[in-house]
């Protein structure tokens, strides 16, 4: 998954990104808004943290731009502003969370967890794919109580096209969420197709596939 932090000091947001980073997720910082809406240009995020007092302005036009182009994204507020008002304008201007400085890492990354899980339409923390049940904190796949031992990008594409379930993700979009930055990866590379060809062996192993569809010159679909 990959995370948009948009912080201004420098030692926070490298706590958040040390936590994160340590729970599967791919992390970019930025320090202002112009920074962070650079970023959001160019790179597809599953969710965003999101500072309100930011040096050049305030989060809450980062939020307001953010809504008018790409509505699916998560985002939860943090900051030290725990006012009614901003709380209720947060909210009202799409934010999906708000978490008032200071804050345990464990609830941010709790409370990023559920948001993500809620917008995919999963209520736990346990997603059963066909009978594979993927443990979403743990990192951990079983089969009938069997453990299959996944590499952390094998994991990260099963994870996120579960997620996604019934809707066809492209190389170019796993790319994106699963590996980060696109402008540092080569795209006449197959490492994509070997990962999912990798992941599917593993799986192939415990049942058959035919939900796990590839769709040709495109990208990957599971059926459920």
């Amino acid at each position: 998954m990959n995370i948009l932090i948009v912080e201004d000091h420098p030692e926070l947001a490298q706590e958040i990104v040390d936590y994160l980073s340590k729970n599967g997720y791919l992390c970019k910082w930025a320090k202002d808004c112009e920074t962070a809406l650079e970023e959001l240009s160019v790179n597809s995020f599953d969710a965003m943290l999101l500072d309100l007092g930011l040096p050049d302005g305030s989060g809450f036009d980062v939020l307001k731009g953010i809504r008018k182009k790409q509505s699916d994204i998560a985002v939860v507020i943090i900051t030290a502003r725990g006012e009614l008002d901003d709380r209720i304008n947060g909210l009202q201007l799409g934010a999906d969370d708000y978490l008032t400085k200071p804050f345990a890492l464990t609830e941010l990354g709790a409370r990023l967890q559920a948001i993500i899980r809620r917008m995919h339409g999963f209520a736990a923390n346990v997603l059963d794919i066909h009978g594979f049940k993927l443990q979403l904190q743990d990192y951990k796949v079983s089969f009938n109580e069997n453990p299959i031992a996944l590499t952390k990008k094998e994991f990260d594409i099963f994870r996120y096209l579960a997620l996604n379930k019934n809707r066809v993700i492209t190389r170019l979009q796993l790319t994106e969420h699963i590996w980060g930055d696109i402008l540092e990866i080569n795209s006449d590379s197959n490492f994509i197709d070997v990962h999912v060809r990798n992941l599917r062996k593993k799986l192939d192993k415990f049942a058959t596939l035919e939900w796990f569809e590839t769709v040709r010159n495109v990208g990957y679909r599971i059926n459920l």
